[in-house]
């Protein structure tokens, strides 16, 4: 199954969905039937009411839906969404949309029977229309696609089984995000929806495309997918998400309202009407208007009421000639306006990424802000992988079981809500971040108890297990206490893994052996941060690598004994060379063995120095959105690196590295592995100086990149970037440092004919290659001012001891031949998301998705063929269906505009993938 990645994201009502039909398309063609009439000879004006609620930012999620701590921002979603129900009953002509479906589904199950009709039947008429779809509005740089795709399906799945084809959203719409990724594109595309509206674009870029008239387009999101598959009809809002100047008329808002009352002083109407009247920037004869924002509409009687007045006043000149025609409308049946013009529209192929709103205010910093909360949120989003498949291998009980009540929807929720655009991005206040990190950790409190009852199933024994949460900074109670103790490691991947294992222990010497008795070879040795002792379990022999979906059991004894420790100097392994400075303590090589390749390699840590202000009026200052820094040149923490080097078995070899108080490393190489692990720990970064710090690694080499390198979208396809450069416009360069990073979520590489350096993350971050042979990465910030973009407070995350965050991580480096490299960073990244899941003793719907792009690998970029039957060893595949890739329609019932037409495919049991593709399927099963 070369190429081929199973993610088999089980949800907890995996059995339900197996009785329930969608419904077919003609509920949605009456709703698109309700559509306004528009007249073909006249600028049609589409008023589109609607409000931006974010899922937590300035409050958290509950203080934003009850309308808590109002000093902070007037906020209740519970009130907008009572206040415009009332209002759309007034007036037929009325439409409202609404996106963030964490709100509305707590909302919802707040209402009685007799409100419920109501709304069903606002959404049947197409007065009330769900936008986007998911649980929240998902950042587009920092998230990871199967997360993106979890968040979607959950809140589109929700408003299938309530409203039924009705409530499907047929556009996407990212009005808030900062920046724009192309991998979004193509997940939107795959699960049917006909086009995509944004509000933030690239300062440059949109003058370009304002005066162009191509504001407007045909996004192609994939090379490695057919067109039309991954393509999408794409627009930029003309407003951002805001109405037009002088146009707001919510209570939160200063503009007049229309005074209409011809014996009034002040009777503005004329006034009001003439602005409406140079809308110049779109290509055909439609144009959006967004008449809304920030959790407007608490008073939905304000907007409704000048609107009405709006469309009236206006309209009524068209009887002297006017060719204006302003109408309540939604983007769907604007969209469906564009498509019935069949003009051609231009072609988008790269992303909208970096985004600046001016010349030197790069939105490049969130890219890397809050680094503990983006691990956490990759962490946990591997653990809500592994408590689906378990709740569907475990069966039933798994819920309900010897350990208690159990579930996975409270951690699909936490995560779904993680997903926002001022979530993991780390763009929101300090307490907020706290409850999304408090949401995950409930979430997995509820997943553990099923995991605990899933495993007692499968291994047949109910002996209590413990999960070590602290293993990233060498804390296991029961592993430091215990001469003897049990640890179970289940493997999510949907391919056989090995996995080196460290465990923080008290003894000296360990024995470590399988659940068949058999020896694992380990060694202990020291942990250079606890001076405790780290057992390595690692064993490269095919009978003990960890297959797909398994459970593997490994036992550690302790001999009551100790051995003194050697410090030899071992810098090879089978497939690997590295070499450090004698003089430097820094990395000065390294040697692909397999293709007896070298590369020159010097890697350190530097910061640059954040600009500085106290109020909007002074320069633009480094904040959680954006990075700017004083000057081009970061400086170094340390020439040298005092080094420790450590030779723990013939399984690992580590050299510790320390830069300074507050930046070490820790250099490893394993046995029978083709990367290099380096795990830094940065932190608290010092501030007592004044100076914001942006802390960076650089790997310098002497690969001749020629100012390009490539980034990971979303963690799928890989995207060329070129230093001082963008594909669509001819770029006036301002910041060359901030102006010039890009995101990555899980890997970026620099290349020529011979060499390709790859370092693949463990979570998302900035990076960029500024210079020839150079890639840096930033990994953690910490800043003294706010940069004024509405978060309204300094980055600076306090830590356990209010003296500065410790942040650690890991990245991994692969050298190979540029044809070779995705062979071992494809599979590299995927397990680096979707990690096993250890545990210890004291002694569905899945999807299936081909990783590898097109032509990307010469052995792993072709079709793969998979058989439905085979892929459980505890479940009896009875049928398959093929779904969209949100699983809230059948592919076969799938209808996009023309545009963006789709294939259809058959659902047999053998399943053909080709490069980049996934594909969703609803399974009938029975528990062997």
């Amino acid at each position: 199954m070369a190429g081929l990645y199973l993610s088999f994201l089980f949800q907890l009502f995996f059995c339900l969905l197996l009785l329930l039909h969608p419904s077919t398309g003609n509920a949605l063609v009456e709703s698109l039937q309700s559509c306004p009439a528009t007249n073909p000879s006249m600028l049609n004006v589409h008023l589109v009411p609607h409000t931006h609620d974010d899922v937590g930012w300035l409050k958290t999620v509950d203080q934003y839906y009850y309308g808590d701590r109002n000093n902070i921002q007037h906020a209740g979603v519970q009130y907008i969404l009572d206040s415009v129900i009332d209002q759309l009953q007034k007036d037929p002509a009325r439409r409202f949309i609404y996106v963030e479906t964490a709100f509305f589904y707590r909302w919802w199950k707040q209402q009685n029977q007799s409100t419920q009709r109501i709304v069903t039947q606002l959404v049947n008429e197409g007065r009330l229309e769900f936008i986007n779809g998911g649980w929240c509005m998902s950042d587009e740089a920092t998230t990871h696609y199967s997360a993106v795709i979890d968040q979607m399906t959950l809140g589109l799945r929700f408003l299938n089984d309530t409203f039924g084809e009705c409530g499907r959203p047929r556009v996407a719409w990212h009005i808030d995000p900062f920046g724009h990724a192309r991998e979004h594109a193509s997940i939107f595309a795959q699960m049917g929806y006909d086009g995509f509206f944004f509000g933030r674009l690239d300062y440059q870029d949109k003058a370009r495309r304002m005066k162009t008239k191509e504001m407007e387009m045909l996004w192609r999101a994939s090379e490695s997918l057919t067109p039309p598959l991954a393509d999408l009809f794409t627009g930029v809002l003309p407003n951002g998400y805001n109405p037009p100047e002088g146009f707001c008329w919510d209570q939160s808002c200063d503009d007049a309202p229309i005074r209409d009352d011809p014996d009034l002083e002040d009777y503005n109407v004329d006034e009001i009407v003439q602005k409406f009247l140079n809308a110049g920037f779109y290509k055909a004869n439609h144009i959006i208007m967004t008449m809304g924002s920030d959790f407007q509409y608490e008073n939905a009687n304000l907007w409704y009421k000048n609107m009405d007045k709006l469309i009236k006043y206006v309209n009524a000149l068209q009887a002297k000639g006017s060719k204006v025609n302003v109408l309540y409308s939604t983007p769907s049946c604007y969209l469906q306006e564009l498509n019935l013009a069949n003009l051609t529209w231009p072609l988008k192929t790269d992303d909208f990424f970096p985004y600046a709103d001016d010349a030197h205010d790069f939105w490049t910093g969130y890219f890397t802000s809050r680094p503990a909360l983006k691990l956490y949120e990759r962490l946990s989003n591997s653990r809500l992988q592994t408590c689906n498949q378990l709740e569907v291998l475990g069966g039933p009980k798994s819920k309900s079981g010897p350990f208690g009540e159990g579930d996975s929807d409270t951690m699909s929720k936490a995560m779904g809500v993680a997903q926002h655009h001022d979530a993991v991005s780390g763009t929101e206040k300090q307490h907020v971040a706290y409850d999304y990190a408090r949401r995950l950790a409930t979430g997995w409190a509820h997943c553990e108890v099923l995991v605990r009852n899933s495993l007692a199933i499968l291994s047949g024994s109910e002996a209590p297990r413990v999960f070590c949460e602290n293993l990233n900074i060498s804390v296991c109670p029961l592993t430091e206490s215990s001469h003897k103790f049990s640890m179970n490691v289940y493997n999510p991947l949907g391919r056989t893994v090995s996995w080196p294992v460290r465990l923080p222990v008290n003894g000296s010497v360990y024995s470590v052996t399988d659940a068949n008795g058999r020896a694992v070879d380990s060694q202990v040795g020291n942990v250079f941060i606890s001076l405790k002792c780290t057992c390595y379990i690692y064993d490269m022999k095919s009978s003990c690598l960890l297959p797909l979906l398994s459970v593997r059991w490994f036992h550690c004894l302790s001999p009551h004994r100790n051995i003194n420790n050697k410090s030899v100097l071992l810098y090879v392994f089978k497939f690997l060379k590295v070499t450090f400075d004698e003089t430097t303590g820094l990395l000065s090589s390294l040697t692909n063995l397999e293709t007896n390749q070298t590369i020159q390699l010097t890697q350190n840590f530097y910061w640059y120095n954040a600009s500085a202000g106290n109020n909007k009026e002074s320069p633009q200052t480094s904040g959680a959105y954006i990075f700017r820094p004083n000057s081009s040149d970061p400086f170094v923490i340390n020439k040298t690196a005092e080094t420790q080097i450590v030779t723990v078995s013939s399984t690992v070899q580590e050299v510790t590295q320390w830069f300074s108080p507050w930046v070490s490393q820790v250099v490893r190489l394993y046995e029978g592995h083709r990367e290099l692990e380096l795990e830094w720990t940065v932190g608290p970064v010092p501030v007592a100086d004044g100076l914001g710090k942006e802390v960076i690694t650089r790997l310098d080499t002497d690969i001749k990149s020629s100012d390009y390198f490539y980034t990971d979208s979303n963690g799928r396809e890989v995207l060329e970037r070129r230093k001082d450069y963008r594909p669509t416009w001819e770029l006036k360069q301002t910041e060359p440092v901030a102006g010039n990073y890009y995101p990555i979520n899980s890997r970026a590489y620099i290349k020529d004919d011979k060499h390709q350096l790859t370092v693949v993350t463990d979570r998302s971050q900035g990076a960029s290659s500024l210079y020839n042979g150079s890639l840096e990465i930033m990994l953690h910030r910490r800043l003294l001012y706010d940069d004024y973009r509405g978060v309204g407070e300094p980055l600076s995350e306090p830590g356990d001891f209010s003296d500065g965050l410790v942040a650690r991580g890991r990245l991994l480096l692969t050298f190979t031949p540029p044809d070779t490299a995705a062979d071992v960073h494809r599979p590299l990244a995927q397990g680096m998301v979707l990690q096993p899941l250890l545990s210890f003793q004291d002694d569905s719907y899945y999807e299936l998705e081909h990783q590898y792009q097109a032509k990307e690998s010469k052995t792993h970029s072709q079709p793969v063929t998979v058989n439905l039957q085979k892929l459980f060893s505890t479940l009896d595949v009875l049928g398959a269906s093929e779904m969209s890739l949100g699983a809230n329609q059948w592919k076969e019932d799938m209808d996009r505009l023309q545009w963006n037409a789709g294939n259809n495919y058959p659902s047999p049991w053998e399943v053909t993938l080709n490069p980049m593709e996934i594909r969703t399927f609803l399974l009938r099963v029975r528990q062997l």
